[in-house]
């Protein structure tokens, strides 16, 4: 994600958010003030949460949202990484 993403609480709520939805994964901020999410779990949920990052927390301005599909790794639980 791209915008106003770093320092507005988007990995904590990102979090919550796929915890809510069974994913597991992780989020992580990027040096050029981007947002990286990696989640795994069933298409309909991880479309939800692609749904919901268009938007983000409620301080976030969410200007783009990039979607890359890859093949998942195996992880259990969703992670806040530095």
């Amino acid at each position: 994600m791209s915008g106003r993403v770093q320092g507005v609480w988007f990995r904590a709520e990102t979090r919550e958010k796929a915890l809510s939805l069974s994913l597991s994964g992780w989020v992580r901020n990027l040096s050029d003030g981007r947002v990286e999410v990696y989640a795994v779990g069933p298409r309909d949920m991880v479309d939800r949460l692609i749904e919901w990052c268009h938007d983000g927390p409620p301080l976030a301005k969410v200007r783009s949202v990039a979607v890359t599909w890859v093949e998942p790794e195996g992880t259990t639980g969703f992670d806040v990484r530095p």
